[in-house]
């Protein structure tokens, strides 16, 4: 079967929340033809995968494309999540890839979608239906929109060892449990870990029943400080001065995280336990105080090998049975990424230029690509802000995420789109406090005032880490 030959101005591999956050702004902001590739049968990357109850960590309004509102605009009324803007479920941001692709992308007559194909190198990828090859010449360049790959529990192989006849489900079929076992295991301490936890509480299941393998304690982020509409402003802007406040007056990196600890910008589950690990997993306080109702929590590092009647952890073991249910929720999300250059030649790789925003960072970087030509250029301003793994990953992730803003500073351009740009949720917020209100002009002077310092500070860290 001969290969049927494509053009196009840039290829998109991937159309998952960074593939579609990226090809919605050289959609709005050039005259470019695109073509996108993906492996799965609708866009939305691991949506397609999601376990049932999943919901974003973050206000809806931070997510999605620029050009698309996913938010309602609406205060939850009920629920752990309630008095915060809203968090979309898995089956509303898949609705949502959706209708951007069908009403936005494709109605435009400059996009070609080519679900259900496998992309393999140099603009080649086949049908996975269809074996039809295709072979696409890109006139501009290649954008790998999966570089970030995330891993998703219901595909995730475990990395250790499990003996036949116990009982061991992905967190994916937790939902389909149709007799109460005689326990829960909940294997692994992240964001997943978290959301099967509290799941299990929402269904009435007793604290006492839930066992959670935790190899590491995680710094929590409090979602009430990334709240983006203006009644949440002294706690979002404010959040912000008091991490600067807190870097400045630090007198070691222990120090550091006590204080931004005291200020409520970290939270843990535990007091009584120092955290080593950080993906930037965020609750709510009342999230917080459901978790904390966990008693039985197992910290003997990582699952070795898991048997009928007893758990190998790389620190001993601990006794189970083929009654109790184990639930995987090992798997990393995108941590543990090289590095590299964003723009390279005729490839642009989309990684994180803000903490925690892949979606924005993908967009900001289509918005440098449409706007500035010198590779050299592109890459400085596009610098990338590592993903956090331990601990101590936060203070390389803020300095490079203030590093980034320092520049972006330098370009009133930037200013501007940023101020017009929807996923950037902190700029506007910003603009919206008025000159004639001392208040909010406050936190935003402690900002501007302890930024210098901070960087200074954050070097001098960094320095004792390298």
């Amino acid at each position: 079967m001969n290969p049927i030959q494509l053009e196009t101005d840039y290829l998109v591999v991937g159309s998952g929340a960074v593939g579609m956050a990226f090809a919605d702004v050289l959609l709005s902001e050039t005259k470019a033809n695109i073509i996108i590739v993906d492996k799965y049968p609708k866009p939305g990357g691991h949506w397609n995968l999601a376990y049932p109850f999943v919901t974003l960590h973050q206000p809806s309004a931070y997510y999605g494309v620029s050009s698309s509102e996913l938010s309602k605009g609406r205060i939850d009324p009920i629920g752990l999540n309630k008095g915060l803007n809203e968090l979309a479920s898995g089956a509303e941001v898949s609705a949502y890839f959706d209708e951007v692709m069908r009403h936005k992308f494709l109605s435009s007559g400059r996009v070609q979608y080519f679900p259900m194909c496998e992309y393999s190198s140099d603009g080649q990828f086949q049908s996975l239906t269809t074996g039809q090859r295709y072979s696409v010449t890109v006139k501009k360049k290649t954008v790998d929109a999966t570089y970030l790959k995330t891993s998703v529990p219901s595909t995730h192989t475990p990395d250790f060892t499990i003996e036949q006849g116990v009982q061991f489900i992905p967190l994916n079929d937790l939902t389909k449990v149709k007799s109460p076992p005689s326990g829960y295991t909940i294997i692994g301490g992240g964001k997943t870990g978290i959301d099967a936890c509290l799941w299990l509480l929402e269904q009435n299941v007793d604290p006492d029943d839930i066992r959670w393998i935790m190899p590491r304690d995680a710094w929590l982020l409090d979602r009430r400080n990334t709240q983006t509409s203006p009644e949440f402003f002294s706690d979002s802007v404010g959040a912000q001065a008091l991490q600067m406040e807190a870097i400045v007056a630090s007198e070691s990196i222990p120090d550091l995280f006590d204080r931004l600890e005291d200020s409520g910008v970290l939270l843990r589950i535990d007091q009584e336990v120092r955290p080593k690990m950080f993906h930037g997993a965020t609750v709510s306080q009342m999230e917080l105080a459901e978790l904390r109702r966990i008693k039985n929590i197992v910290r003997m590092g990582r699952v070795v090998k898991l048997e009928k009647d007893q758990i190998t952890f790389e620190q001993g073991t601990l006794a189970t049975s083929t009654d109790e249910l184990h639930v995987d929720c090992s798997s990393s999300a995108i941590t543990n990424v090289k590095i590299i250059p964003i723009f390279q030649g005729n490839l642009i790789t989309p990684q994180t230029v803000r903490s925690y925003q892949p979606v924005f960072s993908a967009a900001f970087i289509a918005h440098i690509e449409a706007t500035y030509s010198d590779e050299e250029k592109q890459n400085a301003i596009c610098g990338v802000v590592p993903l956090p793994n331990h601990d101590t990953d936060w203070i390389r992730m803020f300095s490079a995420f203030m590093m980034n803003q320092y520049t972006w500073s330098q370009h009133p351009e930037i200013a501007t789109w940023l101020l017009g740009d929807r996923l950037d949720g902190f700029s506007t917020l910003m603009q919206s406090a008025s000159q004639d209100d001392e208040e909010k002009q406050a936190i935003i002077q402690r900002i501007r005032s302890n930024a210098v310092p901070a960087v200074m500070k954050l070097n001098e860290f960094m320095a004792e880490l390298n």
